[in-house]
């Protein structure tokens, strides 16, 4: 990262120049025609989107050719010209038929106070027009589609992860909407930061929210944590790339918590920011459904064989009964939003209890993978899920 000492500055003169055009390259777009081999390439390799064409200036009243959408957009809704002392920073995000919320999302993107320097969206081969909206709507945009939509979220994630360039990657849920100067936020946060500080995690306001969540001093004060929030979180490109980025085995749910702990045991930390904010279309607490129960509960067990002492575990499960039966209360912990409510969404979800003991036979089978990887987390930020 540039020196912080310059940041302020670079970002006035890039909030005064918002247009300035650079040769930066265009971005290709990868359809659903993709044949085997190029996937397989994308998937195992760091494959980056290649350059097209050099972007031309906008059109006046006597230039020819005129300047194509994609080259305009990019001039008018991407940071062409990085100052010094400025990070550079992508947006990634996934999408999968969720059209709408896509659109309020990528026009958050452009309102932002600081332009990203390049904005990825991985679709999951959506039908429903999101693919087509991107297209047309948002030329500016680098957009891979998958060739079927049976590609789990952490691996369309990696693939946009693999694509970007810049020093930093905002990671985005496609349902959400960013506060105007996120970007400005979190990037100044950053350069306050030590290196070893490689996310930044922001406040995400959600549907359903309840009062005494949203009220809680923890929530909304900064501190070191033992996660992060995946639907919008600023983080350093390198360490996510040093890390091994998601898991993909995990393929949906959990795969933060999987990740923060192999990033602490790297010898870094996540902070909370709630200055910097976002709107997230998902409801608070744990998503309902037996998809949901299933890969959250094995999940569970993986980044408990991979991440945590023998006795730690003992302790979580003696714990998750005490609170079952209402013998003990815990004081909320921020960092474990993703499992609140799974008691009451295991009795509403058809054969509840039966997609947990399913689950737990899935995790256990994984068992000898989970412990090859395993490295037990004593990073002093470090937490259980208990709360």
């Amino acid at each position: 990262m540039k020196n912080p000492d310059n940041l302020m500055e670079a970002i006035a003169d890039d909030r005064a120049n918002p247009g300035a055009v650079s040769d930066s390259g265009d971005g290709a777009t990868l359809t659903s025609s993709m044949d085997t081999a190029l996937l397989g390439k994308l998937r195992s390799e760091l494959h980056r989107v290649a350059p097209t064409a050099d972007p031309m200036p906008v059109a006046d009243a006597t230039s020819w050719p005129p300047a194509q959408p994609r080259d305009t957009a990019r001039s008018r809704y991407i940071n062409q010209s990085p100052r010094e002392g400025r990070p550079t920073v992508s947006a990634v995000m996934v999408s999968f038929n969720k059209r709408d919320w896509v659109e309020k999302n990528l026009q958050a993107i452009r309102k932002q106070t600081i332009k990203f320097d390049r904005i990825i969206v991985v679709d999951n081969d959506s039908k429903d027009g999101s693919i087509e909206m991107i297209r047309d709507g948002f030329p500016e945009v680098d957009l891979i589609v998958m060739p079927h939509s049976g590609y789990g979220a952490c691996e369309t994630f990696n693939i946009g992860f693999k694509n970007a360039d810049t020093e930093f990657i905002a990671i985005l849920d496609d349902d959400v909407q960013l506060c105007e100067d996120w970007v400005e936020l979190t990037v100044a946060r950053v350069a306050a930061e030590p290196p070893t500080t490689a996310m930044i995690s922001t406040k995400v306001i959600e549907p359903g929210e309840p009062e005494w969540y949203s009220t809680h001093p923890e929530v909304n004060r900064e501190r070191y944590m033992a996660t992060f929030r995946g639907c919008a979180t600023l983080a350093r490109r390198d360490v996510l790339e040093k890390c091994g980025y998601y898991d993909e085995q995990f393929f949906i749910y959990g795969n933060e918590r999987d990740l923060s702990a192999r990033v602490m045991n790297a010898g870094y930390r996540i902070l909370q920011f709630p200055a910097a904010t976002c709107r997230h279309g998902t409801p608070f607490g744990m998503k309902a459904g037996a998809r949901s129960l299933y890969y959250h509960v094995r999940n569970l067990w993986w980044y408990l064989f991979k991440h945590v002492a023998f006795w730690q575990i003992v302790y979580f499960f003696v714990i998750q009964l005490l609170l079952k039966v209402k013998v003990r209360r815990e004081h909320l912990k921020a960092d474990a939003i993703g499992t609140i409510g799974i008691y009451q969404v295991i009795r509403e979800t058809p054969r509840g209890w039966w997609i947990v003991a399913k689950a737990t036979v899935a995790a256990f089978v994984g068992l000898p993978r989970c412990m090859r990887l395993r490295k037990v987390c004593r990073h002093p930020d470090f937490s259980l899920p208990t709360k």
